[in-house]
């Protein structure tokens, strides 16, 4: 094992078996990876444990987490998510999420913001603004891999991936991660309809990052989403895609850090 990978806990949420990673010490960081899954080796989980007790499951279907046949919506995994905090007894938690994970975030703050503090969205899908033939959100189901990649990142080597070097472990979660966001993506197309009309209801301090070279949503999708929260802020990330925590790590890290203070000093 790698000595950037992080111990693994397995948790009963929901009744269902889950993957959880845990590392750093303070108040607790809830980390929602994107739509290609949890990467325990990933440096910015060494960045946020400077500062908060991160916390990084894999969602249900993603992982080592179970998926039960019931689960089919990225309105399910928002429960799953108040379940885990609910029994944890999280409190005045800093939920970050990326990409599919800022989807499942906006959608747990909309429902109950009781156990939280702050929203970070990095790069969300989740809404559509434009009409039925806009393209709000890049579709990455239709288009081969290579471009998608592009578009993903900035710097094309974060996207190389040997699949000949693969464990057959690592194969089969790639692919389950592949499979389990065409099940929550697919229909209707990486967003919730109705999702737009109850982001007025988050009210605690939240941001909007935005990857500067992000090909999969525009600046404009990302201010937009901002603008539907009533104390939402908006910032660009320079040198990333899609995934600034990934491409900038630190950085994003720093980003996090500055709102935390900032929403801090106001509250005081």
């Amino acid at each position: 094992m790698p000595e950037t990978d992080l111990p693994v806990r397995s948790l009963t949420v929901s009744g269902m078996s889950a993957e959880v990673y845990e590392l750093g010490s303070g108040p607790p960081l809830l980390f929602l990876h994107p739509h290609t899954g949890s990467d325990p080796r990933a440096a910015v989980l060494q960045h946020l444990a400077r500062h908060w007790t991160v916390i990084a499951p894999s969602h249900p279907g993603f992982g080592r987490t179970e998926l039960p046949a019931w689960m089919k919506t990225v309105d399910d995994l928002s429960y799953f998510y108040l379940d885990l905090m609910e029994m944890l007894d999280l409190r005045n938690v800093t939920l970050v999420g990326a990409s599919l994970g800022g989807w499942i975030a906006a959608e747990i703050a909309v429902k109950s913001a009781e156990r939280l503090s702050r929203l970070v969205l990095a790069d969300p899908v989740g809404i559509r603004l434009g009409g039925p033939e806009a393209t709000d959100i890049f579709d990455i189901f239709v288009a081969a891999q290579k471009d998608v990649d592009k578009r993903l990142y900035r710097d094309p080597k974060f996207a190389l991936t040997d699949l000949s070097a693969l464990s057959e472990e690592e194969a089969f979660i790639m692919f389950r991660s592949r499979e389990s966001t065409a099940l929550f993506g697919w229909s209707p197309y990486m967003h919730n309809p109705n999702l737009r009309h109850w982001l007025h209801r988050i009210r605690i301090p939240a941001l909007v990052l935005h990857g500067e070279n992000d090909g999969i949503t525009s600046a404009e999708y990302a201010r937009a989403f901002a603008a539907q929260m009533p104390s939402a802020k908006f910032q660009t990330i320079e040198e990333s895609g899609h995934f600034p925590h990934i491409e900038e790590p630190a950085r994003f890290a720093e980003c996090i850090l500055h709102f935390a203070k900032q929403s801090d000093s106001i509250a005081a």
